[in-house]
Order: structure tokens, then sequence, then C-alpha cells
């Protein structure tokens, strides 16, 4: 086991593996009682079409009981299959599916067992959870695999920016689903250093502000036969309109908004390089966090106290992902483990931490691999951390 500051408790167990996946999603219900997860009966390769797993949850009042809810065919190792609670609900969960030769997405109460079925994935839910926002997966596994779903070929795959392709937005009431911005209209929008010849390009990660007034979302592109691909981040309203540029570097990363004016990402930005920054939404506004001591890119995330910014690595060449507290008042790190991962979690089947947590803020949720019992859900208590904050 990892040497931590902070109780560490696995609550889940083989013979089978379970995760998450993405830290931007809301895995811990409202009471922080149960804790979803989805559970595969393989690991090491890329998902096959037929591949099915199982969606459920842990129940954290009874001894970490093992809930099975649904199961679905449209999965990445990296962002699961969108699983999360509905926004404000209680008793509400959502995740993708596939069926009739699309991808959509199911709403399950596990209070009544009451499961609707509607006609379009999702990726982002906003805060009321009247509405969802989602890219297109199909486009993203020939892209960028690992993040899209394996099962409905991408129509567009010669087209390097169609317009039939892009950003939808669902109504999580009716199931209208509208295209609010196209890969065809994003290219229009200036790049100064201009797309190499050929260049591909797709949407991927997209998140609505605390207060839903507008969503962040990445342009990508690579070049034929490139290994590499080029970012440039956007804020939008959620019909697609207002389009302010937050990143036109080429590079940036993982990302979250503190509040709703305000995004921190792991980006190059002219002042200070490649770092983790604060970016004023709709202004040109950027000021780097946690310079010298947040050293590398993470999935970051602000605990309820935005006192404190919960954040990860990759592995360097000790085969171990920090997990770690950045405290901003004092500009302190408290890591909370060094989670080892073999390297045959390298690649598009890696597990990485993405730490999650609970709505008071006090327990973190990680993914690992660091027992050699293949990927399970770990708890980590941060109470005690966050009583007494490190001096400065």
């Amino acid at each position: 086991m990892p040497d931590t500051p902070a109780p560490l408790r696995a609550i889940t167990q083989g013979p089978k593996f379970h995760w998450f996946a993405y830290y931007d999603k809301l895995q811990f219900d409202p009471s922080g009682r149960y804790c979803l997860g989805m559970e595969v009966d393989f690991e090491h390769r890329s998902p096959r079409p037929d591949d099915a797993i199982k969606v459920g949850m842990v129940d954290l009042q009874d001894n970490d009981r093992w809930i099975e809810l649904g199961e679905t065919t449209a999965w990445c190792w990296q962002q699961g299959c969108m699983l999360q609670w509905l926004p404000g609900s209680k008793s509400e969960v959502i995740w993708n599916g596939r069926a009739d030769g699309r991808y959509c997405c199911h709403i399950l109460d596990i209070a009544t067992g009451r499961r609707r079925t509607l006609p379009h994935p999702i990726y982002t839910v906003s805060p009321d959870a009247k509405i969802a926002v989602a890219p297109d997966f199909r486009r993203i596994a020939d892209t960028r695999p690992g993040y899209g779903y394996n099962g409905i070929p991408d129509p567009h795959k010669d087209d390097p920016a169609p317009k039939d392709a892009g950003i939808w937005r669902m109504d999580l009431g009716s199931g209208r689903q509208d295209l609010i911005l196209s890969l065809a209209d994003i290219v229009k929008v200036p790049y100064a250093p201009g797309y190499p010849e050929g260049a591909k390009h797709w949407f991927n990660h997209l998140l609505f502000s605390p207060d839903g007034g507008r969503f962040i979302f990445l342009h990508r592109w690579a070049g034929p036969g490139g290994r590499g691909f080029a970012t440039r981040m956007f804020t939008a309203r959620p019909d697609g309109s207002g389009l302010h540029c937050v990143v036109d570097s080429g590079m940036a990363s993982h990302f979250i908004w503190r509040d709703p004016t305000h995004i921190l990402a792991w980006a190059r930005h002219a002042s200070h390089g490649d770092c983790f920054y604060l970016f004023e939404d709709r202004t040109t506004n950027a000021a780097p966090v946690g310079k010298g001591v947040m050293t590398a890119d993470g999935h970051c995330t602000y605990l309820p106290n935005t006192d404190w910014i919960v954040n990860d690595r990759y592995p360097g060449a000790d085969r171990k992902r920090p997990v770690y507290l950045y405290h901003v008042p004092t500009g302190r790190v408290v890591t909370l483990g060094q989670f080892y991962a073999a390297r045959a979690y390298d690649g598009e089947w890696r597990c990485d931490t993405h730490p999650r947590h609970a709505p008071d803020g006090r327990t973190l949720c990680i993914d690992s691999v660091h027992e050699d019992k293949g990927r399970q859900l770990y708890l980590l208590d941060i109470g005690a951390i966050l009583d007494h904050p490190p001096a400065a």
C-alpha cells in the first residue's frame, strides 16, 4: 500500500475490475452514501463493439455492497460511459448506451426503478439537469482512441471538418436534439498559425459552468498521419452562441471551472509558458496557479472549499501516479499517495487516478491498480488535512 497521510480504503474488489473514469462527473449522490462505478471482466485491450460493461454503485453504508444498475456497450477506458448522478437529484443517474444503430443515453431512478432512454448520448449535464451537450463519439473513436466509443463508424471519417458533425444539445425532458456548433463552423474562427494541410478536426472535453450560463470545450486537430494534435479552448452559451476563445496557443489540456467566470487549466500562454492558469472567461486575463509547485499536467478539481485543489500526475520512471492537494492560500502541497501502475497500464487502457470528491469535499475517490488486483475504486479520507491546513 502507498504511504499516505489520508486513510485509504478499497470499496470494490475482484475478480472483476471496477472504475469510474473521468474526474469532472458527479460520482457520489447528494448524501454521500452511494458511489457510482463500472464493472468489466477484462483489461489491456480496446473495447470491441460487443463488449458490455455493468453500471452500478457502491453502498458505502452497507459494507461497500455493489448494486448493479444496468449495462452498456457505449464506453471507453478513459471516460467510461459518462455515468453520473443527475445534478440536484437524490435518485436519478444517467449513462450512455447504444441501441438501434445509434448512441443514446439512459436515465434510471434508483428509488423507483423507472428507466427512460433518450435518443442522443451526453457528455456534460447542465446544473439544473434540463439539458446536456455532447460531441460526436463516433468521430472521437477515430481521432482519439480511448475517448470515443467503438461500435458505430464515423460517417464523416474522410471529411476534415464536416458541417453535419460537432456539438449537440439535447433537452433531457423531451429528448429533442440540435446541432449547435459544427466542425465546419469552428474552423472558420481564425487561428493565427494556420492548420496543417489536410488537418482533421474534432471536439472533446465539454463541461458546463457552475451556473449553467456557459460551457467549455476543446477544439482539436491533427495533420494526416501525425501522432500529436493541437488544441484551442473555447466557451459558449448553451445554444452555441457567444463563442470565446480562452486558449489560442495550440496547447490546452485538463481544466475545471472554479466559479461561473474562472477556469483552471493546464495550458500554454505567452506569459509563463506551460503551467496551470486561472483564466477569466470572456477576457484575456490569465494568472499562473501553483507555478513551480504544480509542475505537470493533471486532472485538477476544486474542492467545495476552493482554497483547495485536488490533482494528480502521470507516472514517471518509478511508475507511480501521485495524488495531491494544493493549498491555494499558502502555495503548499500535501501528497496523498504515490499509486504504482505497471507498464501494462500504459496507453489507451491506462488507469489514471482521476480524483473525484464527495459532496462535502472531505472524501476522495480514485481509480487505481496499485494493489495488483486490476483497477478498483478507493476512498481517501482527507478531512483531517482540511481541518489543519499547512502554514505559509
